[in-house]
């Protein structure tokens, strides 16, 4: 049986990890976590800085600390994805699903925006808080992450999003009924994702954060 996510590599030197991880997004999402919460968050915010460095590039941060519900999730994601006010639910014209597919407002004037990450910051807080929730916001933004680049009739959108926490986020990731491992379902129903796009899994690596990648103190 496949694993539920693979294991990244370990980047081979400090200075090179940035572009390494870039380009473990090209083809997956990751979920990196660490002990230490300053190993986090010095992760985060050096490869936000490097993302946002990249030609017609968003990043879009969510900062975990402050999501402990859809309504504080729907703060933040109206924070750094711009559009209508929207709605306390995840599908529906206007809640998180919806929002995650704008791209009207996005990018550069006159040049279409290629990629979109989301790095979400502390990710492991809204799980331990309401993990049920938690999948569902997973499975909405890694859905539409392979609605975009498979089934999409617009020029195409990679949508990436980094998960970044302490080390409960990676046993969730180790776990086949988790979002990070396969697609929500309804009772006797195939998954809306599968369908959609015909991805069988969302594409997910984890990653453990080395201190010596950080710089940080043992």
């Amino acid at each position: 049986m496949d694993p539920p996510c693979l294991v990244a590599p370990a980047p081979r030197c400090s200075n090179a990890w940035r572009v390494e991880i870039a380009q473990l997004l090209e083809e997956h999402h990751l979920v990196a976590w660490a002990h230490s919460a300053r190993e986090r968050l010095t992760f985060g915010a050096d490869l936000a800085t490097y993302l946002t460095s990249m030609a017609d590039t968003e990043v879009c941060r969510l900062d975990g600390k402050y999501i402990t519900d859809l309504e504080s999730f729907v703060h933040q994601l109206q924070r750094v994805v711009h559009g209508p006010v929207m709605r306390l639910e995840i599908d529906g014209p206007r809640g998180v699903v919806a929002q995650l597919r704008r791209r009207d407002l996005a990018g550069p004037p006159g040049r279409a925006l290629k990629r979109r990450y989301y790095i979400w910051q502390d990710a492991d807080m809204l799980l331990r808080k309401d993990h049920r929730l938690f999948g569902k916001l997973v499975d909405a933004l890694l859905g539409v992450a392979a609605e975009a680049e498979y089934a999409s009739e617009d020029l195409l959108l990679i949508h990436r999003a980094v998960f970044v926490g302490a080390p409960s986020l990676d046993m969730y990731a180790e776990d086949n009924r988790g979002q990070f491992a396969s697609w929500a379902t309804e009772a006797g129903e195939e998954a809306l994702w599968e369908v959609i796009s015909g991805v069988e899994r969302p594409p997910v690596l984890r990653f453990k954060i080395d201190r010596e990648l950080c710089g940080s103190p043992e």
